[in-house]
């Protein structure tokens, strides 16, 4: 021990001793070694497997929640841009929200989830998106209410052009972008691109709320009036929230204030 301490001649001979005594102990080490090396070996796969089969089911959980985090944030985006709407007219409103769509091709109806037990809904009532007009209420139930769309074969709307004033009706063709207006004459000062807005008049809607944009004149000298279509400003295929309206005295023209206080007679 103390030539071990003092000196480097044991040291080297056990250094010596233990190259040739390695390949002894590695031979006894080597069933342990591999029996170790067997179990961690199946142990590591069989936990990679239930770790893969976890993230699986994890990353399928995490879409899903993902899909529903985009619908989410786009029907965040959608009441953001009807309450920009709802400050825009000024009047009272109530958001609702769509429940089902007529399946028939040839009515353009929706329910809403807005009843007569508990809102003061109304017959005739305005429906809005966040960028039109959408159509006006026709049946009224104790929880839902019916609404016929402007593209409704069945509905007319008293409209003008934003850039002469010209007035004119504009009815539904039954198709889902798609507006007509009738009683043109060949003559009429109207061009693609016109902005229409309702005129106020037949005391449904008050004046100036976007109703379409002109997408096509056509002109037949054989005909007596022009073929104007027109394609609506709501988003009548997309909306699911909408905004009931409740106009104000202020906002509806003179003669519609006869209409409006029969209306509220009741």
């Amino acid at each position: 021990m103390t030539l071990d301490y003092r000196t480097d001649t044991v040291r080297s001979i056990r250094a010596g001793l233990s190259i040739i005594v390695y390949p002894a102990q590695y031979l006894l080490d080597l069933p342990g070694s591999f029996i170790d090396w067997t179990t961690d070996t199946f142990v590591t796969r069989r936990t990679l497997q239930e770790e893969n089969t976890s993230l699986r089911t994890q990353n399928q959980i995490l879409k899903t929640q993902l899909q529903k985090f985009t619908f989410i944030e786009a029907e965040n985006v959608h009441l953001r841009e009807l309450l920009k709407s709802s400050k825009r007219v000024g009047e009272r409103v109530l958001i609702a929200e769509l429940l089902s769509v007529n399946l028939d091709p040839f009515r353009r109806q929706v329910v809403i989830n807005k009843g007569s037990q508990n809102d003061d809904i109304y017959v005739s009532q305005p429906l809005l998106d966040a960028n039109g007009v959408m159509g006006k209420i026709v049946h009224i139930y104790p929880l839902t209410s019916t609404a016929i769309l402007i593209t409704d074969p069945d509905h007319s709307l008293p409209v003008q052009v934003v850039r002469n004033g010209l007035r004119t009706i504009a009815v539904g063709t039954g198709s889902d972008n798609q507006l007509e207006l009738l009683y043109l004459p060949n003559n009429a000062d109207i061009q693609i691109g016109d902005e229409l807005i309702t005129s106020g008049l037949g005391c449904v809607f008050p004046a100036g709320y976007p109703v379409a944009r002109v997408t096509a004149v056509n002109t037949n000298p054989s005909l007596p009036f022009a073929e104007v279509l027109a394609e609506p400003a709501a988003k009548l295929d997309r909306s699911r929230e909408v905004l009931l309206v409740w106009p104000t005295h202020a906002s509806l023209p003179e003669m519609q204030t006869p209409c409006t206080r029969n209306r509220e007679a009741p």
